[in-house]
């Protein structure tokens, strides 16, 4: 064998050591990013707690933002208006000199009631397009009847389904309950703005420094309003995210000190 020969020899066993190479490599490329590849094209067959949340995330979070700048009510019906936003009164009292009842004394909980309602016939829509989605990759789909609720949770606003949901294709999946979580601090900006109200309700009044000293990342605005009215607007320095209501309490009568 010359000269040219044995180069040429070599040559073929680079070639086939280095085309070796980049099959192993993209064997490895191939399964560390399989879930993603798939994604892209696709295929990719979502958990039911993904899929219903990439379906309703955003109309949580605008119905939330909605009921942030207004007093934690869609239609507020007792409400001060204020830069063009109806802004519902929590605690609010006609009389002059007395302080304030409360009107929404389970704050939370009305919160969580508007956001159900809001969502609920999307929710439903949501389920069954899920099952529909499901049937269409060759899925048996058993899906139960349940009702939805919505809870605040710190730093979340989470979505349960009391729907049982039975899977089967090669192997069966069983879920007694389908549920997600949505990040946001709604729940922080409540709990500090039944603080101020239980202040209102006590004292006629209350002192936001203490809040802001406390919670370094929390703006709080209070604005007092000719008739008496007190706009507190509660912002999350980190993400802009507010909660805005209304109060009127301890307030003194047309014409108090003048000669």
């Amino acid at each position: 064998m010359n000269m040219q020969q044995r180069g040429a020899r070599k040559g073929q066993i680079t070639i086939f050591i280095i085309f070796g190479i980049v099959i192993v490599a993209f064997a490895v490329l191939v399964y560390i990013f399989y879930p993603k590849i798939f994604s892209t094209f696709g295929f990719e067959i979502k958990s039911p707690s993904a899929y219903l949340q990439s379906c309703l995330e955003n109309e949580i979070l605008e119905k939330a933002n909605i009921l942030s700048l207004q007093g934690g009510s869609l239609n507020p019906e007792h409400y001060y208006l204020y830069e063009g936003n109806k802004i519902e009164y929590l605690c609010y009292s006609e009389l002059p000199y007395a302080q304030c009842v409360m009107q929404q004394p389970m704050l939370k909980k009305h919160i969580e009631s508007e956001i159900e309602k809001s969502i609920k016939s999307n929710a439903e829509k949501c389920l069954n397009d899920m099952k529909n989605s499901y049937l269409k990759k060759g899925y048996q789909v058993n899906l139960g009847k349940g009702n939805m609720s919505v809870e605040l949770l710190p730093k979340r606003i989470v979505v349960l389904f009391n729907n049982s949901l039975i899977l089967k294709k090669t192997e069966t999946e069983n879920y007694k309950t389908i549920s997600f979580g949505i990040n946001n601090n709604l729940y922080e900006l409540i709990s500090i703005s039944n603080s101020i109200l239980n202040w209102e309700a006590r004292y006629g009044d209350s002192e936001t420094t203490i809040y802001m000293n406390y919670y370094h990342d929390l703006k709080v605005e209070k604005k007092k309003q000719t008739d008496g009215t007190t706009i507190y607007i509660l912002t999350d320095r980190n993400n802009g995210n507010k909660f805005q209501f209304a109060s009127r309490s301890v307030v003194w009568p047309p014409g108090y000190g003048t000669s």
